[in-house]
């Protein structure tokens, strides 16, 4: 069975510990960053030491397991269906697309998630992200075999997207950016190589109100983590607790349009895209508004490998 270790305050300070049930086992040591526990003491947590008492989940605050000094790193239509709703065919795109997301819109995974009152198509985006355990600051070559030795654990997020700001600015990080855009957890999940094996079986599930919106296998990923890892190493550095989000499936409120709307988007300037999409938004009942409440999960089949479960409520952040 995979390890989870929460990040969490008790008493007013904070520490980690190993999840069992509805306990946490708190691990020897002081990790004030992701990082530092990623290369000190993940190893203690796998092996099951203990640095005190028990507690009761519902005694403590479950934080964020990403520490907002790590860079968060995202792939952009990294899975086949959608790629297809998006309106572009998987065989003539053969890239893989790399943006980031602000630090500063980690969040804990029960967190709201704060609606900027201008933004009107708000989306969500289940995502597996991939969390370093070594810092790199050269090429590498990261095979299937070898991708354990540079990716420690897995979480669950959220790529929370403000459309009507990524679609007619052209960027990625503003409209994915604002502070709860990024709810991640509620818990690291610590893996080997043999448990990395199993990636393409993780299952990716969320749903809007009770009604399910996305629901995938890791296995319908366009570019998989060890060609991701080779190409990104020879693009930049990256450390241990930095975070890899590697794309959601299908099922977003954002679809393709009908053919005469985007011809029409691409010919009209970037203020009247960003009106007429606002209207198209205005007619979508997907699309999340305050009140909505999302859940999501990501697990194996049988329970071995278990990201955990979030539920998030939107309102209006002013």
């Amino acid at each position: 069975m995979a390890t989870n270790v929460v990040r969490y305050r008790n008493a007013g300070s904070i520490g980690w510990g190993r999840l069992e049930g509805d306990q946490v086992l708190p691990i020897p040591g002081d990790f004030e960053t992701t990082r530092d526990f990623m290369l000190e003491g993940a190893g203690a947590a796998r092996d099951g030491v203990a640095g005190g008492p028990p507690v009761a989940t519902s005694e403590v605050e479950i934080l964020c397991p990403i520490t907002r000094d790590r860079q968060f790193l995202c792939q952009a239509i990294n899975y086949h269906s959608h790629m297809r709703e998006s309106g572009i065919d998987p065989a003539s795109s053969p890239f893989n697309i790399f943006f980031r997301k602000a630090s500063s819109c980690l969040a804990p995974a029960d967190s709201e998630i704060r609606c900027p009152s201008h933004v009107e198509f708000l989306d969500y985006e289940i995502e597996i992200g991939l969390v370093f355990s070594c810092d790199v600051s050269e090429a590498q070559d990261v095979t299937a075999a070898s991708l354990g030795s540079y990716v420690g654990g897995l979480v669950l997020l959220n790529d929370v997207s403000a459309r009507d700001v990524q679609l007619p600015e052209m960027q990625f990080y503003k409209g994915k950016s604002y502070r709860t855009f990024g709810p991640t957890g509620p818990h690291l999940t610590l893996v080997s190589a043999e448990e990395l094996a199993r990636f393409d079986e993780l299952h990716l599930r969320l749903s809007v109100n009770g009604e399910t919106r996305q629901d995938s296998l890791a296995s319908d990923m366009v570019h998989r983590p060890p060609e991701t890892l080779t190409e990104l190493s020879g693009l930049q550095d990256w450390e241990a607790g930095d975070l890899l989000a590697t794309g959601t499936p299908g099922g977003c409120a954002l679809q393709a349009p009908a053919k005469p709307l985007a011809l029409l988007a691409q010919i009209v300037s970037p203020a009247r895209r960003q009106a007429l999409l606002r209207r198209v938004a205005a007619s979508n009942p997907r699309r999340l508004r305050p009140g909505d409440v999302v859940e999501a999960s990501v697990r194996t089949d049988d329970g071995a490998i278990d990201l955990g479960t979030q539920r998030n409520k939107v309102v209006t952040a002013d």
